[in-house]
């Protein structure tokens, strides 16, 4: 079996794993990643409840065209491996990734991936099968975060955490999300940086954290198209409201997509025999290379996922007549 470490998250759910109703309502929701979730959103007299819940969720839900993934509790609790145990033995073969929160260093990852493989190996599930998703929290996490980024095979994304880091590090805010008062700044910029250099390095997704005034709508497109600026493949949504805004920010504009993937006709048609095998062209005006092939290859490929049809077909220039053959 090849495991997609690449898939979509433009829209990653948050759900109470010990609510029945939002975990059949999540289903029907258009996120591209539902997690459901044990940790924060769980009482602690509910956690083992909600383990059952979600094990049935699971494995009798329609979670269609999601990513399925768990976030189970963080390794200085008690509840940890009874997470993993009972909702990987019970609900395996349905669920994609477990998200481990408040990751602090690379040996906490590899005591994940340790006891995934073992129970994996136990009830006869693929080894390696079931991903990894590490969720940055606090300062130490981030200082870290390059060895964590490493850690695992099984590792798809790095999340960030924004209430508990900024609790960590004395943050002047209460508002999760928004800019502290009085810095003339992005506060977040660094940190949002630190984790995407940390992923990319390692071929893995970044995702943004939850943006919690759920109904403040613009407010949410706002900090969700600062993530998408920097280049970050998705963030969390609270809120059904903020799953279309979600999908719409982290995917490509109609117009940039079919750029983008004129740009990957030109370029192949260039550099084919047929066009004269040269390393460069002209798409109308802007000239093309191997480094405009690699980033509309980004650009494509977050479009194709996000269902997009290019509506422009490219159309190889008159040998003749090329811009920039010396012949026109």
């Amino acid at each position: 079996m090849t495991v997609n470490r690449q898939r979509p998250r433009r829209s990653c759910l948050a759900v109470p794993g010990s609510n029945p109703r939002f975990l059949e309502k999540a289903q029907g929701l258009p996120a591209d990643q539902v997690f459901l979730d044990l940790e924060d959103a769980c009482a602690p007299l509910a956690k083992e409840k909600a383990r059952h819940l979600i094990v049935d969720a699971l494995n009798n839900g329609d979670w269609t065209g999601k990513t399925r993934v768990v976030r189970v509790n963080d390794w200085t609790t008690h509840w940890t491996y009874r997470d993993v145990v009972t909702v990987v033995e019970g609900a395996g073969a349905n669920l994609d990734c477990l998200m481990l929160p408040k990751v602090q260093d690379a040996t906490q990852v590899r005591a994940l991936d340790m006891l995934l493989t073992q129970i994996e190996k136990t009830v006869g599930l693929e080894v390696g099968g079931i991903g990894i998703e590490a969720q940055i929290e606090n300062a130490r996490g981030l200082v870290n975060v390059d060895e964590i980024a490493a850690a695992s095979p099984r590792l798809e994304t790095i999340v960030f955490g924004p209430a508990d880091f900024m609790a960590s590090i004395n943050m002047k805010s209460l508002v999760v999300g928004e800019q502290p008062p009085g810095y003339p700044a992005d506060a977040y910029h660094y940190i949002l940086m630190r984790i995407l250099m940390a992923a990319r390095a390692h071929d893995l997704q970044a995702i943004d954290g939850p943006y919690l005034q759920i109904r403040h709508v613009e407010g949410f497109r706002e900090v969700a198209r600062r993530a998408a600026a920097l280049g970050f493949d998705g963030k969390w949504v609270l809120h059904p409201g903020q799953v279309e805004v979600s999908n719409e920010v982290f995917s490509p504009s109609q117009e940039d997509y079919d750029h983008a993937e004129l740009i990957l006709d030109a370029y192949a048609h260039a550099t084919s025999e047929q066009g004269g095998m040269k390393g460069s062209a002209m798409l109308g005006d802007e000239m093309i290379d191997e480094a405009s092939r690699k980033m509309a290859l980004v650009v494509a490929g977050k479009g194709r996922a996000a269902g997009l049809r290019r509506t422009t077909a490219f159309t190889p220039p008159q040998q003749a007549g090329e811009p920039g053959d010396g012949r026109g």
